[in-house]
């Protein structure tokens, strides 16, 4: 075996044998141009001769106990010479490590394509990234971060950085970046509110976790958070309140402080919420901040807003009907003339005590109404029977110890089967029926983003406790949910089968004649694809 520096200056390996004085070349292993690379090709050809001749003294000098002592082959003129130290025959190479470090590169891409890294903090960008594979605390993200091949760090030192996010306003940093994201795309035009709450399991409340209204009918400590997004559902604010704060008391402050922050005192902005908002005074002072707004009414309220209609057709309505009429701004308020057939059109200046409403009726969802009311309706017999015991129930009237039917809320629940309502302040020459409808079914991406928070980011903070630790958790949920969501936008496919796909492309750091070298994965087709769609180019 011996080695031949080549004009190139790459080292070849070949080998080879005497034969009366004269070299005859057996096989030509290949050219090295690392002493990584040299020693690979070193260690095929010596299987090659292996069982042909004894150990070789030719290849191999003393093993060196450091990467930094073993001679560059590229640089120099000539071969080592005889002379040199010699040593027995290294082993085979040995993969040291493995990891997927092409998914956390993707990912740190995103997220500095988004203008993220303006935070400067690359232990806050690692959680957010680490959230992003696998969620888990503070101690186990060390776990996924060298899973991924990213520097570990020791807990105190994450620890550290996670008391830095709040006091440093990384959230205002985030949130301005994601500001210029949704306006770059052109989907400010549409703000999409919601709430949700995150429990805790734990005994006793404190001054931010408290036992409130939960729509999964717990009674642990909560807090509640509302999002506001654009009309993709790409996250814009993010806000934090007491476990009892009633829904209906937070839209208003999240919606002003995101008008504050950017400046956006007097733009003309919509803003769409469900029927959890509808209040007189949110809807006061949504309009007094020059915003409009549209909001899901409730069934009850259909009675009243469609006087007219009950009064001339019944509870007659043809599929896909919608009729435009007045909603009172107070309950003690009458606004409707049922001396008139016609249901009154709304105008700020003429209605000043009312907000124009939308009714619309669709034969699927009285299908589905009239269900679920079929299910209500034989619980509450059960109820009354005996058959079933419970607190309350729907359409279960009570006096004293006995229980009835109740008829008269039942009929009247039959008779809305099939409505949704929606209020706002937008004249119907600006925005036609049909085009407030849609803009208010915007909402799914809202509840879209809660869910991925929910699940694929699991933002419920179970491993905190203080507020400004459950304030940072919520803001490193928040950073990402917008690099997830500017993910799927990109690729088209949820985030947790993005890193499904990415993950198992894993690099391996192989250690072999003294010499360490990572090799990156081969890339099948359906990855690179979205790698391509996300204009992340890992150079091999």
């Amino acid at each position: 075996m011996r080695k031949v520096r080549t004009a190139s200056g790459a080292v070849a390996v070949q080998v080879a044998r005497k034969d009366r004085g004269r070299v005859v070349i057996l096989a030509h292993v290949g050219s090295a141009h690392t002493d990584a690379e040299l020693g690979i090709l070193l260690d095929e050809a010596r299987q090659i001769v292996t069982g042909e001749q004894e150990a070789l003294a030719i290849e191999v000098p003393v093993r060196p106990s450091r990467v930094a002592d073993v001679p560059d082959w590229r640089t120099s003129t000539l071969l080592p010479t005889p002379a040199a130290a010699m040593g027995a025959p290294v082993g085979s190479g040995r993969t040291a490590a493995t990891h997927s470090r092409l998914l956390y590169d993707v990912l740190g891409a995103v997220y500095d394509w988004l203008g993220f890294d303006a935070v400067a903090d690359p232990v806050f960008r690692d959680l957010v990234i680490a959230r992003i594979v696998e969620p888990t605390s503070k101690l186990d993200s060390r776990r996924v971060l060298a899973d991924l091949g990213a520097e570990v760090l020791s807990y105190k030192t994450i620890d550290r950085h996670a008391r830095k996010v709040t006091s440093s306003g990384y959230r205002d940093v985030i949130a301005s970046k994601c500001f210029a994201y949704a306006r770059d795309c052109g989907g400010l035009s549409l703000l999409l509110y919601d709430v949700t709450t995150l429990y805790f399991e734990a005994e006793n409340e404190d001054d931010l976790r408290k036992v409130g209204y939960s729509k999964e009918r717990r009674v642990d400590p909560q807090i509640v958070v509302g999002l506001l997004v654009d009309r993709t559902g790409f996250p814009l604010e993010i806000g934090c309140y007491e476990g009892n704060t009633a829904e209906t008391t937070t839209i208003v402050p999240i919606v002003t402080s995101f008008l504050q922050r950017h400046r956006l005192e007097g733009t003309p902005l919509v803003v769409a919420a469900d029927a959890g908002m509808l209040s007189a005074s949110n809807l006061k002072a949504l309009d007094e901040l020059g915003l409009s707004f549209i909001v899901g009414s409730r069934a009850t309220k259909a009675p009243a807003d469609l006087e007219s209609h009950f009064h001339w057709h019944g509870d007659f309505f043809t599929d896909g009907q919608v009729i435009d009429t007045v909603t009172p701004r107070h309950g003690n308020t009458k606004v409707n003339n049922t001396a008139l057939r016609a249901e009154p059109v709304w105008k700020p200046d003429t209605h000043p005590d009312a907000w124009r409403a939308i009714w619309a009726y669709s034969a699927k969802r009285a299908r589905r109404d009239q269900k679920t009311l079929a299910a209500q309706e034989a619980r509450a017999r059960a109820i009354v029977n005996g058959e079933k015991t419970a607190k309350s129930a729907r359409f279960v009237k009570t006096q004293g110890s006995d229980r009835s039917l109740d008829e008269a809320t039942l009929a009247r629940a039959q008779s809305l089967v099939g409505l949704k309502g929606y209020v706002t302040n937008v004249a119907a020459e600006v925005m036609p029926a049909a085009e407030v409808i849609a803009k208010y079914h915007d909402l799914w991406h809202v509840e879209k983003s809660f869910r991925m928070s929910k699940t694929d980011l699991d933002a419920r903070p179970m491993f905190n406790r203080v507020r400004d630790a459950i304030e940072a958790h919520l803001t490193i949920v928040f950073t990402a949910l917008a690099v997830s969501h500017c993910i799927q936008q990109r690729t088209g496919q949820a985030i947790a089968r993005t890193v499904k796909q990415l993950r198992p492309l894993r690099s391996a750091t192989i250690v072999i004649n003294g010499a360490t070298q990572t090799f990156p994965p081969e890339i099948p087709e359906t990855q690179r694809e979205i790698l391509t769609h996300l204009g992340f180019n890992p150079g091999y």
